[in-house]
């Protein structure tokens, strides 16, 4: 396959991930082409090692997480790209960040067990948010009376904070308390630019968006 074909390939490529608004896998990638174009799955892998290294010094760059590779714009670039977006960032609240940190870092785990570590009530506001959000699912259910629902994060939790599995989150011994967990995954957020209204300013549960403005200001998540 001569140069002129990769560079077509890489193209193609290119111009599929600006397009989708959304990761592709190299098998989604692959089947843009017909059967007798299509190019074998190590020669797409080549191609966006290629295309990796031509967004280097470009305002965006090219992302591998759980579902495939996307094009973001690279977080350094965010205050500034972030001016074009009127809306505010959607913002969660300590118990959420905590909660989501906990299913993370112990799933599969029980509404109760997350209670029963973080010492209070876990608002069904905070679990329906986060299966909203596709972050978290329901894995299974404890062989215990009652068979409470166990919760797993999601390939969506994965491709959100720009992971490509979870051993790349920061190690539980780094971390000293809940809080900081949460702000370690933030940390993890690169420059795609997302900021979404409020789905819902009908609670004022602690969990979800809409919080008091003082609540807002101590997590943001996004």
């Amino acid at each position: 396959m001569n140069d002129e074909h990769l560079a077509r390939i890489q193209a193609i490529a290119e111009a599929a991930l600006l397009a989708a608004g959304k990761p592709l896998s190299l098998d989604q990638l692959r089947d843009l082409f017909t059967e007798d174009e299509r190019p074998p799955r190590q020669v797409l892998e080549h191609v966006m090692v290629q295309l990796d290294k031509a967004c280097e010094g470009r305002g965006f760059e090219l992302k591998k997480v759980a579902s495939g590779y996307r094009l973001q714009v690279r977080e350094e670039l965010a205050p500034w790209v972030g001016r074009l977006f009127e809306e505010k960032p959607q913002r969660y609240s300590r118990a959420l960040l905590e909660t989501l940190a906990l299913i993370a870092y112990r799933q599969p785990i029980t509404r109760g067990e997350i209670e029963d570590i973080r010492g209070v009530t876990v608002s069904s506001n905070i679990i329906r948010t986060l299966l909203e959000r596709e972050w978290v699912r329901v894995v299974g259910h404890r062989d215990v009376p009652g068979r409470p629902a166990m919760y797993a994060t999601t390939r969506q939790f994965l491709d959100y904070f720009n992971l490509t599995g979870l051993d790349e989150l920061p190690p539980l011994a780094e971390v000293r308390d809940l809080e900081e967990i949460g702000r370690e995954i933030e940390q993890n957020i690169q420059g795609e630019i997302q900021f979404e209204s409020s789905r819902d300013n009908s609670s004022d549960d602690p969990g979800q968006p809409g919080d008091s403005p003082a609540a807002e200001s101590e997590q943001t998540l996004h």
